[in-house]
This record gives structure tokens, C-alpha cells and sequence, in this order.
């Protein structure tokens, strides 16, 4: 096949046009694990955050998810009346340092985090970027 034709041919496409995917209609705004049923009515479900907000330095503790599969980041309340949803920790090596540092421990640690959050089928994802143990303070001087 002459250089030109090819050329032409491989300008046309052999076939239909690449499409964007489209952005989704109504996306949930809430946490589809929170507010499941609790007598004597089902709770309040909680606000998602949304895709390509930042955790910045909140504070909480590593948890294993109900059913095992992940591991999830539960947020201290900071007296503000804040009420996130756990997010789910996406497998990077700060999670694996996470759950060396609780083994190692012995004991529940309370960690301050920054990443990056995403949302998909109703539940919140966070990737890792800081991780930090907080120390206990005891009162003894």
C-alpha cells in the first residue's frame, strides 16, 4: 500500500469515532452504607464528599469493613458536629504502614490523614498521601 493512501486511511479512522464517556446523571450525594435500619426507625444517612475534595489532617482510626474486604478510615468527631462517613482507604504502601504500625502496637492508634477523596457507588474512597500516628497523652507529668 502507497505511503499517501495509508496515510489517509489512518487519518479517516477504519471505524466509528472515539466518544467521551458522558458525565453521570445524578450522581448519590449520600452514603449508601449509612443510615441502614435502626429500631425503632432507620437512622439519618450522612453526606458523601464529593470527588476531588481533599481530606486535609482529620484524625480517626483504621478499621477493618464489615465484610472484611478493605479497610476503612473512621473520622474522630472534632465537636463541630461534623458526621462523615467512613471512607474507604485505597490499598497504597501508607495503608500497609498503617496496619504495621496497629500491629506492632498492640492496640487501636489514632492516625491524622491528607489525600485525595473519590466517590463511587455511593461510598467515598480516600487515598492516602500523609499519614501520621498521633501519641496518646496521658495526664502523668
Amino acid at each position: 500500500m502507497p505511503a499517501d493512501r495509508l496515510l489517509d486511511q489512518m487519518l479517516r479512522g477504519s471505524g466509528p469515532a472515539a466518544k467521551p464517556l458522558q458525565p453521570i446523571d445524578n450522581p448519590p450525594v449520600y452514603d449508601q452504607t449509612s443510615g441502614k435500619t435502626v429500631a425503632p426507625a432507620p437512622a439519618s444517612q450522612l453526606p458523601l464528599i464529593r470527588e476531588g475534595d481533599y481530606v486535609r489532617d482529620r484524625t480517626g482510626r483504621l478499621q477493618r469493613s464489615a465484610d472484611g474486604a478493605n479497610h476503612e478510615f473512621i473520622f474522630d468527631s472534632d465537636g463541630r458536629a461534623m458526621q462523615d462517613p467512613p471512607v474507604v482507604i485505597m490499598p497504597n504502601l501508607k495503608l500497609m504502614a498503617m496496619e504495621n504500625a496497629v500491629s506492632a502496637a498492640n492496640r487501636d492508634l489514632r492516625f491524622r490523614i491528607t489525600g485525595p477523596v473519590t466517590e463511587y457507588k455511593g461510598r467515598n474512597y480516600v487515598l492516602l498521601e500523609k499519614v501520621v500516628v498521633i501519641p496518646d497523652v496521658t495526664g502523668k507529668l
